[in-house]
Formats: C-alpha cells, sequence, structure tokens
C-alpha cells in the first residue's frame, strides 16, 4: 500500500468530516447511533480502496485479505473471550438476533421490556413474556418460572435500550444451567440456550461470555463507534444453528453472502477501543449523568427518573417531566441545538407509545412526558451544563405556556 497516499486520503476524509460537524450541536442520543471514530475509520479505509478484493477469490491478494478477516474476527473474539470460529458476522443486530432466537424449535422465553426485534422474532415461536420489576428487573426468579420442558432458548438483554437498567444475567445464566443440568440428568436431550443482546453496554460494562454464562451474545458495531450495519453473533461451539440465509456459505455456511471486509475492520478496531477506555469511560460518563441528573431534578423536583438508580448504565437518564409533551419538547430542543430522543429510535419511527415503560408500570402521562438522555464520547462538563440550561428553560417554558 501507498501509505503517503493512504494517509492524504484519511486526512481529507475526516476534513470533509468535521466541516460537516456542528460544534453547537449536543449531541444526546448516543444509545440511537454513535459517530465512526477516527480510528475505526482509518482501520476500515484500506479495504475500500486498496484491498478491496473479494476474500471468497482464490488469488493472492484476496487471500491475504480473507486472513485479515479472519484475523479482526479474532480480535472482535478475544474482546469477548470467545474465539473466532465462534462468530458469525451479520449485517446487524436484528439479524444476529434473528439467528439466535429462529434456530431452534420450541419454547422462548423472553422479557417484556427486550428490543422490539427481539419480540418480533420471539412471537415467530411458542413463547413467554416474563414481566419485570417497576425498576426495570427482569429476575431469575421469573425466568425460572417460565422455562418449560421444551423450552430451547432464554433471550434477555444486557442492558436495556430506553431505561439502561443493567440486567443479572449470571443470575439468570445460572437458572439456564440449572435446567440443563436437571435435563441431562433426566436423560432429555433436548438443549436449553441462553442468549444475551449487548447491543447496548459494550465499552461501559464488562462483555466477557465466560463471566456472563451465555451461549450466545449479540453485539452490534454502530452502538460503539463503530460503523452501521455491522454486527457479530457469538456462539458457544456446543450451540447448533440454522442458517437464515442462504448462498455461497460464507461464515460456515451460516450467514451466506459476501463478507464486509471494511466494516469488520472497523467493528474490531471499535469494540479494541471501546474495551481499552471502559473503565475511565464508564466512570466519566456516570459522572457527566449524575451532574446532568442533578440539575433537572433540583429544577424540578416533580420530575421522575425512570429505571434502577444503582443497576443502569452510565450514560443513560430517562427523565419524565409530568403535563409536557415529549415530542413537542424534542423539537424545542432541537431548535437550540440539543438533540434528544422520546425514547428507542424503533418506538419513534412508529409513533408509538413505549412497551418498555408501558411494562415497568409506568402511567401514560409520564410515559407521554418522558425523554431518554444518552451520553457519550461526544459530551463533556461544558456540554452538560449547557444541555441543562437549554432543557431547564424549555421544560419551563412548557408550563408557562400550560398555564396561560
Amino acid at each position: 500500500m501507498d501509505l503517503p497516499r493512504f494517509a492524504k486520503k484519511v486526512r481529507v476524509l475526516q476534513t470533509c468530516y468535521n466541516s460537516k460537524v456542528n460544534p453547537e450541536i449536543i449531541y444526546l442520543d448516543h444509545a440511537a447511533a454513535t459517530p465512526v471514530d477516527d480510528r475505526v475509520l482509518a482501520a476500515m479505509l484500506p479495504y475500500m480502496v486498496e484491498q478491496f478484493y473479494n476474500p471468497s477469490s482464490p488469488y493472492a491478494p484476496a487471500v491475504q485479505v480473507r486472513r485479515d478477516y479472519q484475523e479482526a474476527k479474532r480480535r472482535i473474539a478475544i474482546v469477548l473471550g470467545g474465539r473466532a470460529d465462534e462468530l458469525v458476522m451479520t449485517a446487524g443486530a436484528t439479524e444476529s438476533i434473528a439467528l439466535a432466537i429462529c434456530s431452534g424449535q420450541g419454547h422462548v422465553v423472553t422479557s417484556a421490556i427486550e428490543h422490539a426485534s427481539v419480540l418480533a422474532a420471539a412471537e415467530s415461536r411458542d413463547h413467554t413474556i416474563v414481566e419485570v420489576t417497576p425498576r426495570g428487573i427482569v429476575t431469575a426468579e421469573a425466568i425460572r418460572a417460565a422455562l418449560r420442558p421444551d423450552t430451547y432458548l432464554v433471550s434477555v438483554a444486557l442492558a436495556n435500550n430506553e431505561l439502561g437498567t443493567i440486567q443479572p444475567i449470571r443470575d439468570i445464566a445460572e437458572v439456564v444451567h440449572a435446567e440443563r443440568n436437571r435435563r441431562r440428568e433426566a436423560g432429555d436431550t433436548r438443549p436449553i440456550y441462553l442468549h444475551c443482546d449487548a447491543s447496548q453496554g459494550v465499552g461501559q460494562i464488562d462483555v466477557n461470555v465466560a463471566r456472563l454464562g451465555v451461549d450466545m451474545l449479540t453485539v452490534n458495531a454502530g452502538k460503539l463507534g463503530g460503523p452501521k450495519q455491522v454486527a457479530c453473533l457469538w456462539a458457544a461451539s456446543s450451540v447448533r444453528l440454522t442458517p437464515l440465509i442462504s448462498g455461497g456459505g460464507q461464515e460456515r455456511g451460516l450467514r451466506s453472502g459476501t463478507e464486509n471486509v471494511a466494516g469488520t475492520m472497523g467493528f474490531a478496531r471499535a469494540i479494541e477501543l471501546a474495551h481499552e477506555h471502559r473503565n475511565y469511560e464508564a466512570k466519566r460518563l456516570a459522572s457527566l449523568r449524575d451532574q446532568l441528573q442533578a440539575r433537572l431534578t433540583t429544577a424540578f423536583p416533580q420530575a421522575v427518573v425512570s429505571g434502577h438508580p444503582k443497576r443502569r448504565l452510565p450514560g443513560f437518564l430517562h427523565i419524565s417531566f409530568a403535563g409536557i409533551d415529549a415530542e413537542r419538547l424534542v423539537f424545542l430542543l432541537e431548535n437550540q441545538g440539543v438533540l434528544v430522543a422520546t425514547g428507542s429510535a424503533c418506538a419513534a419511527n412508529k409513533n408509538t407509545r413505549s412497551h418498555v415503560l408501558a411494562a415497568i408500570g409506568l402511567a401514560p402521562e409520564l410515559a407521554d412526558s418522558s425523554v431518554r438522555l444518552t451520553l457519550g464520547r461526544l459530551n463533556d462538563e461544558a456540554q452538560m451544563a449547557r444541555a441543562s440550561e437549554q432543557i431547564i428553560a424549555a421544560v419551563e417554558h412548557e408550563y408557562a405556556r400550560l398555564r396561560r
């Protein structure tokens, strides 16, 4: 590769990118999407330009691309605590989730606050939806009570995508392992697996598959500073998967289609960076979140913060301002350069009330008055001060309007 020419291309791309970024905008929706890190972009670019070869081709440059691709998978697997041959690369978390849930026949157990992609896949099977606590916790006891002799899969997210509530995955894993052992001792060969959607949480909490005790794990590059539409499903070697896409037999026959080499290279770099800076970033985001929450709840003592106060992702703040139309608040804040969400991007796109807020028993008037503020690497203390000022002003404006 001509390194000087490549470096010039990177600088041109970065200049174009930076010129489009408005420093006045405060982005508080990192749970929906994260900006691609410059180092991730640099890792991807060679495989979009010089090393564009199809990794299935037989000639030397393509063979080298195949080696690079496999090495990137190995690097992803190391962060997860698995092996490269246990990874299936996909075109997004939704596909990874579908591959995990729809690979078996039988009964599926999941929770009422899972992402829409999990619930939609579960609906294609005989399934049980377990309720959660008012703090948004999926308890191991609820999972145990929902198991049946024909249950083949339990799927619970590592952390909820609206509340940021961190689930007791290890406790749930112990329930699944106990059921597996019971079946084995009874001579029952029917499998039971635990799948965990870790789309939210990578880079903020531990995602080592052995420590979590999971059989399958979904990770989404677009949520951790990597490219969108790139994800993976880690599945232990004991798990038997059924392909959803047939064709050329890529990914050990489990996901046919030409491999997204550039996306996978970006994924590998993004997850390495997230893992490397996890402890520092978690503390930083928790501090920023607490500052923002303190300012808002001081200004509006009647505000309701949803989710578990201790078991939540560092960058998450879900808050309701009773009586305020959240959609109007979002537009008012956008006009002031503060970008927030009313809930998950999927729910907002369908213009529906959040099923997560309904599941935790939040009153409809509070659900309609809630916003989700999710912090990330674009945010700092100065932004939190400005954001709180703008949010307080917008909420006060709306209360004054309602009093007129």
